[in-house]
């Protein structure tokens, strides 16, 4: 048999998922850091449960099997089982429940650069009864600003929109029937040249100037003061429209209230996010220098999570990053710090086998100081051992011979400098934390 892996699922060496793994911890960390709590859902659900809300291709790529007489399904996104658990655990949280989750979905798609059929998503979401505070809308915005500066990746910008400002728009011209196919359309228009885009409108029955204004309105550019201010010219006179015009405002204002760099935040009229539940603020996040990446972070507000389980309202606003192909595309780049195959800070290494009672001593009692340390066990002389050293990229190295056991000594080695110290165990540790 020969050994192979489906095609859609990313297996990586050890230097590559210590990345991975920090990554993960890192954005752990940050939704932490903001009063989000961890949640863990099953990666199997009733069939039923998962397909509640799914439809056109989402249906055709959910894996569905059968176990007896169930009908089971595997998670395509974290979105649908936190519906279900809110549902379900309702009487049980406090709201606002502020919830993150990071896990593997799975979704049935023909494998390509960049689209797997496994994959970690790193969610945030923000869940209220009734009604939630707009702000909240400018704290996913700090969370999302928090993590990439923190992940120290390339310089981004997250653009965001209010759909209440387009679906305005179009009642102001009298076309709000339309409402639904224009902001999928809208949604693609980076995508397809302009001529297309009026043409696919066109199709939908729209008539040319009221089209042309349409296009015109989405490519507003200027900065976000520019923007506003020309949105607030137009004294368009229409409920949804002016919502949605102040609620921009108090979410770039509180954003950088919440400590964002004004120049990571920019107000794009052309995102809608193709989803029909977003219902009004929308983000997306992509790096300035590599658009080919496209959004590396999405989200945005929506009415009411679960009411596909229940009648009660719970609005909610949330963001998703797609780690797996996020890690993927920075790999490609060579915009990863990926360092040796272990996690060790000191490996202990001895000059005569009789010394390894010493060093696994040693062991011990670096990790009892919350130092990561592994003792070469392997019988090999001490040049196949300091070639290991070298080839798992270790920081640094202690040394144990005649001198050091008839001192009660170590010898501490840089890797990195090739500087060489002889410390006593305290000061080794010392040494070592600085």
């Amino acid at each position: 048999m020969t050994a192979r892996t489906l095609q859609g699922f990313m297996e990586l060496l050890p230097e590559e998922q210590i990345v991975m793994e920090k990554m993960k911890a890192v954005i752990a960390h940050t939704y932490e850091l903001f009063g989000f709590a961890p949640l863990d859902t099953p990666v199997l659900e009733l069939a039923e449960v998962l397909l509640s809300k799914s439809g056109g291709d989402t249906e055709k790529q959910i894996y569905e099997f059968k176990k007896g007489d169930t009908n089971l399904a595997m998670r395509f996104d974290l979105t649908v089982p936190l519906a279900k658990y809110v549902a379900l655990y309702n009487n049980n949280l406090t709201f606002p429940f502020k919830r993150y989750q990071i896990g593997k979905v799975y979704r049935g798609e023909r494998p390509q650069k960049g689209r797997f059929r496994e994959f970690y998503q790193c969610d945030i979401d923000i869940i209220d009864r009734d009604e939630l505070n707009i702000v909240y809308d400018a704290e996913v915005l700090a969370v999302i600003y928090t993590v990439f500066n923190k992940l120290e990746l390339p310089a981004f910008k997250i653009y965001l929109n209010n759909r209440k400002l387009l679906s305005g728009f179009l009642e102001s011209l009298d076309i709000a029937d339309k409402t639904v196919d224009v902001l999928r359309l809208v949604d693609k228009i980076k995508k397809i040249p302009e001529e297309a885009f009026l043409a696919e409108l066109a199709d939908l029955g729209l008539p040319e100037d009221k089209n042309k204004k349409l296009l015109e309105f989405i490519k507003i550019k200027g900065s976000n003061d520019e923007i506003i201010a020309k949105l607030e010219d137009f004294k368009i006179q229409n409920g949804n429209y002016q919502n949605g015009l102040s609620e921009i405002k108090i979410v770039i204002a509180q954003a950088i209230n919440l400590g964002i760099n004004p120049q990571n935040i920019q107000i794009d009229l052309s995102i809608t996010r193709g989803l029909d539940y977003y219902t009004g603020t929308v983000y997306e996040t992509f790096f300035d220098e590599y658009p080919q990446f496209g959004s590396v972070c999405s989200g945005g507000r929506y009415d009411n999570l679960s009411s596909v389980f229940m009648d009660k309202k719970f609005p909610g606003v949330g963001i998703s990053i797609g780690l797996t192909r996020l890690f993927d595309q920075l790999r490609a780049n060579n915009l990863l710090k990926i360092a040796g195959p272990t996690p060790i800070k000191v490996l202990i290494i001895t000059q005569n086998p009789d010394f390894a009672d010493k060093a696994i001593t040693l062991s011990g009692k670096l990790r009892q100081s919350d130092i990561a340390a592994d003792v070469m066990l392997r019988d090999c002389k001490f040049k196949k051992k300091m070639e290991y050293a070298n080839k798992i990229k270790v920081p640094y190295l202690v040394i144990i011979g005649e001198d050091e056991v008839a001192n009660s000594t170590y010898t501490l080695k840089n890797m990195l400098s090739g500087e060489q110290k002889t410390l006593n165990l305290n000061d080794l540790i010392q040494e070592i934390k600085k």
